[in-house]
């Protein structure tokens, strides 16, 4: 089972004299909503590696009818402007609760070496977001919400290094009942560490997941997991193999050369899009039809 790029160039490229994302944009939550793809992604105004300097993490918002050719705005719409985020928010995933878009993301503070932390922002509208502060405090990223409640609860995966993690909500405030979902695989492509990508999908066998895995390389790829419906801390089956690695140029030669992160799954006439970044520099697409969704063969360990 693999991801197809929708096309082999980057959908998102950096704006030279924007100063706000004249560098990189990658790691974009994405949702379909109202006959649209809305995508915020991540920003910054010099390259992302710590030999480029301390760069700066803004949010944009660009918005397509057919993933390929984007409306973006000028100005970001989230900026550093918090204590929590002195260096800029990252990496968002977005769902859609009711009427409510949740966005959780990381607050980079940068005043230590562990200030980051989950934060999230709402919004009825996808542009104008108000903060809800950190979710968790201590040092935490790759976090997305649940569509829907679990049990009359929220469920939220984060990532306590180098774990994939899940915990549940009450009122979205207070965080309990942490559960270790999944540690890296030792020997294979996910050795180093693991976090999820975007928000998981719901499908006829349980919670289709895709996640990110990193080897002894600093090689970034994407897994596909299956989880349980009713207890999603639960995995009932791993594909053994990545479904998209760095292939092409812009994915292997970046800022940080040989990755694929993706932040966003959306479900649009049973297909999964999976918008990714590309090598920390650029956006890329890729996709998988829902009937290519196979659990039953050798691939994968149950």
């Amino acid at each position: 089972m693999k991801l197809t790029r929708l096309t082999k160039e980057p959908i998102l490229k950096p704006i030279e004299n924007h100063p706000w994302e004249r560098s990189a944009v990658f790691n974009a939550g994405a949702v379909y909503h109202n006959g649209l793809y809305h995508m915020i992604y991540r920003a910054t105004d010099i390259g992302g590696s710590e030999k480029y300097g301390e760069y700066i993490n803004s949010l944009g918002y660009a918005v397509s009818s057919d993933l390929l050719h984007w409306h973006r705005y000028d100005k970001p719409i989230l900026t550093n402007d918090v204590p929590q985020e002195l260096r800029g928010p990252e990496d968002p995933r977005i769902v859609k609760i009711k009427d409510t878009f949740y966005m959780t993301y990381t607050g980079f503070g940068g005043r230590s070496e562990n200030d980051y932390r989950i934060c999230m922002a709402t919004s009825t509208d996808l542009v104008h977001w108000a903060r809800k502060g950190v979710l968790l405090d201590e040092p935490n990223k790759d976090a997305a919400l649940f569509p829907e409640k679990i049990g009359g609860r929220y469920c939220m995966f984060h990532r306590r290094f180098p774990d994939i993690w899940i915990c549940y909500s009450e009122d979205m405030k207070t965080w309990t009942d942490h559960q270790k979902v999944m540690s890296p695989l030792p020997g294979t492509w996910a050795q180093s560490r693991i976090g999820i990508a975007g928000p998981p999908i719901r499908i006829k066998e349980g919670w289709f997941l895709i996640f990110h895995g990193v080897d002894d390389l600093h090689h970034y790829r994407l897994g596909a997991l299956l989880l349980d419906y009713e207890d999603p801390g639960r995995v009932l089956a791993l594909q053994a193999e990545p479904i998209i690695e760095p292939e092409l140029e812009w994915e292997i030669n970046g800022y940080i050369p040989n990755v694929i992160f993706s932040c966003a799954t959306v479900l649009k006439d049973d297909r999964i899009y999976c918008p990714y970044g590309g090598a920390d520099t650029v956006i890329g697409v890729a996709y998988i039809d829902l009937k290519d969704v196979v659990f039953e063969n050798d691939s994968w360990i149950v």
